[in-house]
């Protein structure tokens, strides 16, 4: 079964960059940006990745906290972080609990050979746990530009419901000074 917008997170407990234990049910009352990438210091992650932290900024601006996520180890993590600067956490998921929970670790095919890899996908986390959005088609180089569209396109909705709630107040006003 796979996850899609609705859906509440999995909740999970992994390990950082640094070896401390993270669940994702700690970050309760934050927005998330929990994206699944293949391997460390690749071309197409270390795009992704730098496009986050060069919009690092702007995402906790609008209230993300942002986790990566690869199988890959900490030590690796660790190089990454330091060689590409890296602001946010990266998570460690070697025995691949989290992407199974996810359902990012899948069958991929590379030139008629078929292997297990990391579906480049990325979860849009609300505040209560709920997932607002699932990124499966991710542009490594403007990542942060398809989160943001989210955001933007969710707080517009708010401010519509708002807005009509509003209008339909002044209405019922104007409705009741006329009698």
């Amino acid at each position: 079964m796979a996850l899609k917008a609705g859906d509440k997170a999995p909740d999970f407990k992994t390990t950082d960059q640094d070896g401390n234990e993270v669940k994702l049910s700690s970050f309760k009352g934050k927005k998330v940006v929990l994206y699944f990438y293949p391997k460390d210091m690749t071309p197409g992650c270390t795009a992704q990745a730098c496009d986050l932290r060069d919009n690092y900024k702007a995402l906790q601006k609008t209230g993300y906290e942002v986790l990566g996520i690869s199988t890959d180890t900490e030590k690796l993590h660790q190089k990454f972080i330091a060689k590409e600067k890296l602001p946010f956490t990266l998570l460690s998921d070697t025995d691949k609990s989290v992407h199974e929970k996810f359902g990012t670790w899948v069958e991929k095919s590379m030139y008629g050979r078929k292997y297990m890899g990391t579906a480049r996908t990325t979860f849009v986390i609300d505040e209560k746990g709920v997932i607002e959005e699932v990124i499966e088609k991710v542009d490594t180089k403007n990542h942060t530009s398809q989160i943001l569209k989210t955001a933007t396109t969710k707080a517009a909705a708010k401010v519509k419901a708002v807005a009509k709630k509003a209008v339909k107040k002044v209405a019922k006003k104007t409705t009741a000074k006329k009698r």
